[in-house]
């Protein structure tokens, strides 16, 4: 018989992003504790990763971002795949698996369900989108065993709107592997590069950061940004309207660490995030960071210390920011160094793994596994 907690984690999509690079550093630590299996949409480079470390993984076929009817049948594959594997634990991440993946354990009689927000999807979305996230995310409140927000900003949030309670929510912070990163040596030169890295899709606001760029003195900085999407035209467009120069745009990368490394100053222009797993690799790299006051970014950033925050969907202000940092090497240096002493003591690997692990122990305690023939 195999009497180890079985634990199943879903997430929406295979693709690279935070949710993904979020299960890369957990289930390393959760595989010579507890069987389990991994599950999500899509060809991507996330199946080989969790094989790699010695997690099972299934390649979903209906669950998928949008709101759709097909949502149907991704909850009744949701509910078979939780008939036939037994979980004791089913772990959702991001919006869509966070919805259905809920929902279908709790009708499969799954004992404990966690759900992981890395950004609640009704402050990304707009409109109807915002709306329908809003009543399923507070329908699913009372399905749901304990929810984990990746910022204390998530958690208030998420109180406020009434879609998690005081009780079933903890904090745990996103993390890095801190001796994996090469720390860039800030030096004088120009261009400085600076470097975004994202999904080009709302609500990374690439435009903006396109249209700050654009108002830098010429030759002072060269802009580069990491990732794909659906928003990669408009990227280009807005390239095409400012007149932008020098602009690197490189698509989805395996080599992102090794860009970092290399870069002068980090910027996110987001409209809404809530920890994101690329900050902490720039502040692992030591770089200085420019960040929109949105989500959990002004708890990576300490004005003055680590880098600047401006408001989301403001160029001039963002433009601003990188202007004084592209002009001051001893800026860059000291902001990146207090970059990496931040991410050295506050999101560290292992305190992340543990934090995982224990609050998986507690909440089986009340719930003990169930032993299936191995």
């Amino acid at each position: 018989m195999n009497d180890r907690p079985r634990i199943l984690i879903l997430v929406t999509l295979a693709e690279r992003g935070g949710a993904q690079t979020y299960l890369r550093a957990l289930v390393p630590a959760l595989v010579t504790r507890f069987d389990v299996t991994v599950a999500s949409y899509g060809p991507g480079p996330l199946g080989d990763a969790m094989r790699a470390v010695g997690a099972d993984y299934v390649a979903l076929r209906h669950v998928r971002r949008p709101i759709a009817p097909r949502d149907a049948l991704g909850l009744w594959e949701l509910y078979r795949l939780c008939r036939r594997l037994r979980p004791d634990i089913v772990h959702a991440n991001s919006s869509k698996a966070g919805v259905v993946g809920r929902l279908a354990a709790a009708l499969a009689r799954v004992p404990v369900r966690v759900f992981t927000v890395h950004g609640w999807a009704f402050k990304a979305a707009t409109g109807m989108g915002s709306r329908i996230y809003l009543g399923c995310d507070r329908a699913m409140r009372g399905l749901t065993t304990a929810i984990v927000c990746v910022s204390e900003t998530e958690r208030a949030a998420g109180l406020a709107a009434k879609t998690c309670t005081e009780k079933r929510t903890v904090v745990v912070y996103n993390a890095v592997d801190v001796d994996a990163v090469t720390v860039r040596e800030h030096r004088e030169q120009r261009p400085v590069e600076v470097v975004s890295v994202g999904r080009l899709a709302h609500p990374k606001d690439f435009v903006t950061l396109v249209r700050a760029c654009s108002r830098l003195e010429p030759g002072l900085a060269r802009l580069t940004i990491v990732g794909d999407g659906g928003d990669r035209g408009a990227v280009e467009e807005a390239i095409a309207e400012t007149g932008l120069e020098g602009v690197l745009m490189l698509g989805e990368r395996d080599d992102v660490l090794d860009h970092l490394a290399v870069s002068d100053v980090f910027v996110l222009s987001s409209l809404s995030e809530g920890l994101p797993m690329s900050v902490l690799e720039a502040m692992a790299a030591g770089l200085p960071l420019v960040l929109t006051r949105v989500g959990g970014m002004p708890e990576l950033v300490a004005e003055g210390d680590n880098g600047r925050l401006v408001p989301p969907g403001d160029p001039a202000a963002l433009a601003e920011a990188i202007d004084a940092l592209a002009r001051d090497v001893a800026l860059r240096r000291a902001y990146g160094a207090a970059s990496r002493k931040r991410v050295e003591e506050t999101f560290a690997l292992r305190r992340f793994q543990e934090e995982h692990v224990r609050l998986y122990e507690r909440l089986l305690a009340g719930h003990p596994p169930r032993a299936v023939p191995a």
